[in-house]
């Protein structure tokens, strides 16, 4: 088949409503994933999407064994598992990582345990696992639209401070800034972009999803706010691309979008040797 029936082929399978959503549901949730991103890989908190993506199965096997839509439970999930990680950060002396480690290792066996219980899970639970763009419903848009109104509000009103805690934190406590509110919050508003976006990346994937922006926005940036607006846009026109791909070559949604972020970031590791 030639290049354009195959282009003919993708523009016609964007004219159906399933796929509008998918393309627009996908730019939402990289826009805030890359705006997010942005300060995440700089607190090092790389580890949290990954940690709340596996530990999401916990959340899911619930749902499932109790009958109600796994992608319901997801978001208060997601802000109890925000919430408790806020706690245990402050309570214990842990390191991040090995703290985070240790939850979603627990929350991924306990998981697993409960779908023992469950009959006839699979088939359900390897969309949220490998994501299912295509299932991206109007409620999913309303909510993801909202919810990157309230990101944005969040860094425009607190760019400074956020960046002060992002850059030097020991100055932004002797400034007097409330740390483990700004913390919480954010920890908050970046889970609920992850539970967002487990529906259209899947679980396994989630994590490159948040990161792989953020990283090559870091390598091609000379300034801070360039750097987070840069992360964002790369998020969005990774998920465009992404779903192109798909729907040329018939492969998973998810899979697709994480490869296209894959190549961006590569790219942006050459450009500054090519332009040496």
């Amino acid at each position: 088949m030639s290049i354009q029936a195959e282009a003919t082929r993708v523009i016609e399978l964007f004219q159906f409503p399933f796929m509008q959503r998918a393309v627009l549901g996908g730019v939402l949730t990289g826009v805030m994933g890359g705006m997010l991103g942005s300060f995440t890989i700089l607190r090092q908190l790389s580890f949290f999407s990954d940690a709340l993506g596996h530990s999401a199965l916990l959340g899911i096997s619930i749902g499932l064994l109790l009958g109600i839509n796994p992608s319901v439970v997801l978001i208060p999930f997601a802000v109890a598992f925000a919430l408790g990680v806020t706690y245990l950060l402050e309570r214990t002396r842990l390191w991040t990582d090995a703290l985070l480690n240790i939850i979603y290792s627990s929350s991924l066996a306990i998981a697993v345990i409960v779908l023992s219980f469950v009959g006839q899970y699979k088939g359900g639970i390897n969309n949220l696992l490998f994501g299912d763009i295509l299932a991206v419903q109007e409620l999913d848009l309303v909510f993801s639209g909202l919810l990157l109104i309230v990101c944005i509000i969040f860094i425009g009103l607190t760019l400074r401070t956020q960046m002060l805690l992002t850059l030097n934190e020991p100055l932004a406590i002797a400034r007097g800034v409330s740390v483990t509110s700004h913390r919480t919050a954010f920890i908050v508003l970046l889970s609920l972009v992850v539970a967002v976006s487990i529906k259209s990346i899947g679980v396994l994937l989630i994590s490159g999803f948040v990161v792989i922006p953020a990283c090559a926005s870091r390598l091609l940036s000379r300034n801070f706010s360039h750097y987070v607006i840069l992360s964002a846009g790369l998020g969005g026109i990774s998920a465009v691309v992404g779903m192109i791909i798909s729907a040329l070559f018939n492969l998973p949604s998810g899979p697709s979008i994480v490869v296209t972020q894959l190549t961006i970031f590569l790219a942006a590791m050459i450009a500054p040797r090519v332009r040496g």
